[in-house]
């Protein structure tokens, strides 16, 4: 008896450290999908202000020095605008950007002739003259490009970093969109049941049974292209998981003690829902909410991926994709590859912090 006492105790031991263990590894493994997440939203927030290229939407074009690899390295002969730069604040600056002080022309080699310089253009066999007073007073800068340049000479990394605003934006707006709807409708049909519930179950049902990608282009096509309308369109699609499960758990919880006394002393049927049941949802809905992001999300890259979402020159990760798409079977793989990867990531770290989330809300474990 002793041994078979010892034996068990060994393998509970076992058992509970492999537990321990696993509850270890998603808990890393959230607490790393948070810090991605975390740095990503400050790119975002931050935008132009970090960026190499702060012009708006990062296209300053240099068509020059177009498709070179990551990590070049150029010298830029800075020439004054021939058109007035107006100057904006701060706040201005980081959501939209501000336009190029200096018209900027790739060089290789500089000469200065006392009252003007003459210039080898890059990869070029001839030299241009430029007077000293046309230039800023610091001639020449340095860049050098992280991830290099697509083939309009544009800066790959500016492009990856504002282009995340646009993955974000869409994340949050469509599933505050798709919460509201859903929340709505499915504590409605759940809470009153009867014929409203057969009502709102047949409409759930009908937008259910439609291919949601089919749905989004339908609804895309009928609003028009834009930045703002593929949040509606998106938002207008995934309301349907979040009503199937608000109305299950309005059903369940509308028959409890507390929703009784709440209707005997003549709370009214709002302040029931929205006062004493949908409280105890928020975590199912955070849940769902940690969950729809990802699809958001990717859903706004093959939308962006087809030309039905947002439209040049607004970077974004899908359109990224979408022009440089070509570039895979050719030298310059990674300017569809790093927009990808980048998707790919972001989608990860919420689907471990959406499982993370149902882990720790779950009662049973």
């Amino acid at each position: 008896m002793s041994l078979f006492r010892h034996k068990k105790e060994s393998e509970r031991a076992v058992s509970l450290s492999a537990l321990t263990w696993q509850r270890f590894k998603k808990e890393r493994q959230a607490i790393v999908s948070l810090a991605y997440i975390g740095i990503v939203v400050v790119i975002a927030i931050l935008g132009y202000l970090i960026t190499p290229d702060q012009t708006p939407f990062c296209n300053h074009q240099q068509l020059e020095i177009a498709l070179q690899k990551p990590g070049f390295t150029v010298q830029l002969l800075e020439v004054q605008s021939d058109q007035e730069v107006p100057h904006v604040n701060v706040f201005h600056k980081m959501l939209f950007g501000q336009p190029a002080e200096y018209k900027t022309v790739p060089i290789e080699s500089l000469q200065d002739n006392g009252d003007s310089v003459t210039v080898k253009l890059f990869q070029q066999e001839y030299y241009e003259s430029y007077a000293k007073s046309d230039l800023s007073p610091h001639m020449v800068k340095n860049q050098r490009f992280l991830l290099g340049t697509d083939r309009y000479g544009r800066d790959v990394l500016s492009q990856l970093m504002i282009g995340a605003r646009v993955s974000l934006s869409v994340g949050f707006l469509s599933i505050f969109i798709a919460l509201f709807i859903g929340t709505l409708v499915g504590a409605t049909a759940g809470y009153h049941r009867g014929k409203v519930d057969d009502v709102l179950t047949f409409l759930i049902n009908v937008v259910w049974s439609i291919p949601t990608l089919l749905l989004v282009i339908a609804i895309s096509f009928a609003l028009g292209k834009g930045f703002w309308k593929i949040f509606i369109a998106i938002g207008l699609t995934m309301w349907v998981d979040i009503a199937r499960v608000v109305r299950g758990q309005f059903l369940s919880l509308r028959e409890q003690d507390f929703v009784e006394s709440a209707r005997a002393l003549g709370y009214s049927n709002f302040r029931i829902i929205f006062k004493h049941i949908l409280p105890n949802i928020t975590g199912t809905l955070i849940v769902i909410a940690a969950s729809n992001f990802s699809s958001a999300i990717l859903m706004e890259a093959g939308l962006s991926f087809l030309g039905l979402g947002v439209q040049p020159p607004t970077p974004s990760w899908g359109m990224m994709m979408k022009e440089n798409y070509a570039c895979i079977v050719l030298n310059n793989a990674y300017l569809a590859i790093i927009p990808g990867v980048a998707i790919m990531l972001l989608v990860l770290s919420f689907m471990l912090i959406g499982n993370a989330l149902r882990d720790a809300m779950d009662v049973r474990s």
